[in-house]
């Protein structure tokens, strides 16, 4: 029997410094198989783990692991809705956040690669009403290459130019303050004859989530603070929503610096709607259908939503509340999406067979094309030039992903795993989605006795701001990746 322990170890600093697990899961399979779902294990009665949650300060979370496309840990912990004592499981929905922009992207390089999407032609070849522009008295063009990675130049939520350059300075100086105490604990432990692997602890995290490890999750960090988080107002259609921001003057010029903005999506909103001839949403969940992603829909406040979970926050006395009203139809492609951790793992086991389809021979013909092309997703997952990830200091970002590459740079020293992933922060949610695909040997695609998708993929969602995500879904990707291949070995 395999027994198999996997520590979500999402931590908040609650009072004095004591840090507590967002939750423990035990997945046990007697069969010899990894599969688990739903259900409280090794946490006594199933209340007893759902409170165990509140007191981490994190009133629900879920958590959905994939192994070579079959969903084989899937649960729910601790509570969608603490009024009422609805616990959380597998079919909960909640706020996806910035994976939002994924799903946009899958729809972007579906009409790239159908002809209709030129990716270097200037937005307003498809939406006209986005004004053109001008930095510093030259014309310059935002083409929707630029948009997908975060290299436009429209603004974020903060609409003060010089806070934006403030923030980008302090954070460059904190990474290069840092990177020598690093280099040096690195070489002492390779002196040690300690190999770093991808299986041993990995590194602190970039600053963004640094933060949200010293600071209560639910607590209001600098970004929250913005207003414009809080919009209430309903828009009727993706092109209304361009008049919070397109009038207002670029903060770099397009394609110099990379400046994280929801924003640019909510633009590239409007190019998916002219380029599709469809709604911007008639076109997503079109494509979610397809996909079979049945519980992923628009955060519409007024539908009424099956297994939809509360959001909360903590207020200014450290006190659980429900987090304010918010209509997010200003931002549906940068994070206005409702899903599931089972409908994730189903979009991610999309693109990884996508991406490893081509690789393997197609020789009885039985072997089904993937959604998008495989270099397609390759493109997708090619680290840009000039871009930063601040949820993950060794990834850079590509095309809607955050990409981690393979890479050793001396023997026995640290092995880097090729992975993607993307992180979401919204009023009331926090989510990641992780895929780490397998490193495929030339025997295992020749032999034909293995077919795609082949990795692991994680996501994890919960209905409280703040939280900090990433590191705890790479863990539990390692761990799930290392016992796949404990199994081979016994």
């Amino acid at each position: 029997a395999l027994v198999f322990l996997c520590l979500v170890s999402v931590r908040g600093q609650l009072g004095a410094g004591r840090a507590w697990c967002a939750g423990l899961g035990e997945v046990r399979s007697r069969t010899g198989s990894l599969r688990t779902r739903g259900g409280l294990r090794g946490c006594g009665k199933q209340r007893e783990g759902q409170d165990d949650c509140l007191k981490t300060g994190i009133p629900g979370i879920l958590v959905g692991v994939s192994v070579d496309g079959k969903e084989v840990w899937s649960e729910g912990l601790g509570y969608a809705d603490v009024e009422n004592r609805v616990v959380c499981k597998p079919e909960t929905i909640m706020r996806i956040a910035s994976i939002s922009k994924c799903l946009t992207m899958m729809a972007v390089a579906k009409l790239w690669e159908e002809g209709k999407l030129d990716l270097d032609a200037p937005v307003q070849k498809y939406v006209p009403e986005f004004p053109e522009k001008v930095y510093e008295g030259e014309k310059v063009a935002i083409t929707t290459r630029l948009l997908v990675s975060h290299l436009s130049g429209i603004r974020h939520y903060e609409k003060d130019i010089a806070k934006v350059k403030e923030e980008k300075e302090k954070a460059n100086r904190a990474l290069k303050l840092t990177k020598p105490y690093q280099d040096k604990e690195q070489k002492e432990k390779e002196g040690k004859g300690i190999e770093k692997t991808d299986s041993v602890k990995p590194r602190k995290e970039h600053e963004g989530e640094v933060k949200s490890r010293i600071s209560k999750p639910g607590r209001r960090d600098k970004e929250f603070e913005q207003e414009e988080y809080y919009l209430k107002e309903k828009f009727e259609s993706v092109i209304e929503s361009l008049k919070i921001f397109k009038n207002d003057p670029l903060f770099f010029k397009p394609g110099s610096q990379f400046l994280y903005s929801t924003y640019g999506f909510t633009l590239l909103s409007a190019v998916v709607e002219r380029v599709s001839g469809q709604k911007f949403t008639d076109y997503m969940l079109k494509m979610f259908h397809d996909l079979d992603m049945l519980s992923t829909v628009l955060d519409d406040n007024e539908a009424m939503i099956y297994n939809r979970a509360r959001c909360y926050v903590y207020n200014k006395k450290g006190r659980l509340v429900n987090a304010p009203y918010v209509d997010n139809s200003y931002k549906w492609a940068g994070g206005g999406f409702l899903s599931s951790v089972g409908d994730l793992l189903k979009f991610g086991n999309a693109l990884l067979y996508s991406y490893q389809a081509g690789q393997f021979k197609n020789t009885n013909g039985k072997l089904l094309p993937g959604y998008l092309k495989a270099d397609t997703v390759a493109m997708m997952w090619t680290p840009v030039p000039k871009t930063e990830v601040s949820w993950d200091r060794d990834g850079k970002y590509a095309m809607a992903w955050a990409v981690v590459e393979k890479k050793q740079q001396c023997g026995c020293c640290r092995q880097q795993r090729h992975y993607a992933s993307h992180t979401g922060g919204a009023v009331g949610a926090s989510s990641v989605l992780l895929i780490l695909p397998e490193e495929l040997g030339s025997e295992a695609i020749d032999t034909g006795l293995v077919a795609p998708p082949r990795g692991v993929i994680v996501s994890i969602i919960c209905n409280m701001q703040s939280v900090s995500l990433n590191s705890t879904a790479l863990k539990i990707a390692r761990e799930f990746d290392k016992e796949k291949w404990a199994q081979y070995v016994d």
